[in-house]
């Protein structure tokens, strides 16, 4: 009988997966996972899980799921050797160390006569087919999006039956991964989480329910339960974006089209991040913008952890940057207040935050979390301009009115009033004391001024835009 290895990465599921299709209906199926040679902490701890969770899956069907470190094409080729498989398939990636493993992949099978076969199982539509009317890659999202919409998004494909194995061969057993450091700062994490499959088709299904009706406006208040907290399960292929598209189209007689719309649009930046990943992979590393080169950062010193624990005097930043901490996770409006407040108030690279929340983020897409970083910054193709630097008072005020958000993650403002919550230090003596509330001890003093830092962002940029 045929046999055919099916290389798992960043699609830990059995729904929707081309690869997985394809094997099982060419004959047995070993399923395989190389363990990254780079670590994330929040990232890595998901990982862990979501393997946990895919080798019982499999294992409920009589099937070894096998996990092994290493090179991938050399640990693959020898998985081959060692288990006669005449064939190997795999959803693709696009990021630039992803590419060249596949193509040394490719090579490497050509040379042993194993047929090698790669699908679009990852993103809404292959990248390689949405160009301009120049022929040329999409640096804007909005035209990029009009032009997607042009494109069928294909049908989720069902879980295929599989056959049954007796063969077992070598596997890491879960305490070899490595994914859990020694520092179990993670461990909280599964009091807001559940990774895996499973848990992801639960968590749409909820979303669809309850969230989706009001996304258009409910996304941008972070204290509202309007987003669908599934960027996690999609980082890791938990599950497919294209059973979210799909799903979401499926529910708009019951909770409209605009709902429906904005939805799958977020669904469309995240084709778009990694649409510009694979035509500027530079993009992980540098400005994409050469005249940001030049821009005079100041040094990441104490000021950069002052940030990363939420200590900045400004509620809405610390309440985002605890947020982080604590779940893995940060409201995707705050996250543009957090990195502008880093990037804009105190100078500091956006690489800083970059790498910071690449070990903090259950949800890290490489892609996306540069992206991200990349248009608040203003150094990206289709970036915030330089000069809008967002005001974390008013954008406090304007999307936590309650304050409720706030108080949630600054528990020292609790008893503090509305009215004062989002400016504390400029609160009455009197209005501190009944709140219990001492600023420079209980809750920090702003660490630099909004209006002063804002005047030397935008001298900075035009000191670097004139270079």
């Amino acid at each position: 009988m045929s046999k055919t290895i099916v290389w798992f990465r960043k699609d830990l599921r059995l729904h929707d997966h081309p690869a997985l299709v394809e094997a099982a209906a060419h004959g047995e199926v070993l399923p395989v996972f190389i363990l990254p040679k780079v670590r994330h902490a929040a990232s890595d701890w998901w990982l862990h899980h979501s393997l946990l969770e895919i080798i019982q899956r499999f294992e409920d069907q009589q099937i070894q799921f096998i996990v092994r470190e290493g090179q991938p094409v050399e640990q693959l080729m020898k998985l081959i050797e060692e288990s006669g498989a005449d064939q190997l398939t795999f959803n693709e990636l696009y990021d630039p160390e992803s590419r060249e493993i596949e193509r040394e992949l490719a090579e490497a099978c050509v040379r042993q006569r194993v047929q090698v076969r790669s699908f679009q199982g990852i993103l809404l539509v292959a990248p390689d087919v949405i160009f301009n009317k120049t022929n040329q890659p999409y640096k804007v999202f909005t035209p990029f999006w009009k032009r997607l919409l042009q494109e069928p998004i294909a049908t989720p494909l069902a879980t295929p039956d599989l056959i049954p194995s007796t063969v077992k061969y070598y596997s890491l057993s879960s305490g070899e991964w490595g994914l859990l450091s020694a520092n179990r700062w993670y461990d909280k994490l599964m009091n807001h989480w559940q990774p895996g499959e499973v848990a992801a088709m639960e968590r749409w299904e909820t979303f669809r329910d309850s969230g989706l009706y009001d996304y258009l406006v409910g996304r941008d208040l972070p204290a509202k339960a309007s987003v669908s907290r599934l960027s996690p399960y999609l980082a890791w292929g938990n599950v497919s974006v294209r059973s979210l598209w799909h799903g979401a189209i499926a529910a708009a007689d019951d909770v409209g089209d605009q709902q429906v719309k904005a939805f799958i649009r977020q669904l469309a930046w995240r084709d778009f991040d990694n649409y510009q990943l694979l035509y500027f992979p530079e993009m992980i590393t540098k400005p994409v913008r050469p005249e940001f080169e030049k821009f005079p950062w100041q040094p990441a010193d104490s000021r950069l952890e002052v940030w990363k624990t939420g200590h900045t005097g400004y509620p809405l930043v610390d309440a985002g940057m605890r947020e982080l901490w604590e779940t893995g996770y940060m409201h995707n409006r705050v996250r543009m207040v957090v990195a502008s407040f880093l990037i804009k108030h105190l100078l500091i690279d956006w690489r800083e935050g970059m790498a910071w929340f690449e070990e903090t983020l259950v949800d890290l897409d490489i892609a996306n979390n540069a992206m991200g970083w990349q248009w608040v910054a203003g150094s990206g193709f289709d970036a915030s301009p330089y000069f809008r630097v967002f005001n974390p008072i008013l954008q406090a005020k304007k999307f936590d009115e309650d304050a409720q958000y706030i108080k949630k993650w600054l528990p020292e403002l609790t008893d503090m009033p509305v009215k004062f919550v989002f400016e504390p230090a400029e609160a009455p003596d009197d209005v501190l004391k009944a709140a219990g509330v001492t600023i420079g001890t209980t809750y920090p003093a702003p660490m630099v001024d909004h209006q002063a830092a804002r005047a030397r962002a935008l001298a900075a940029y035009d000191t670097c835009k004139n270079t």
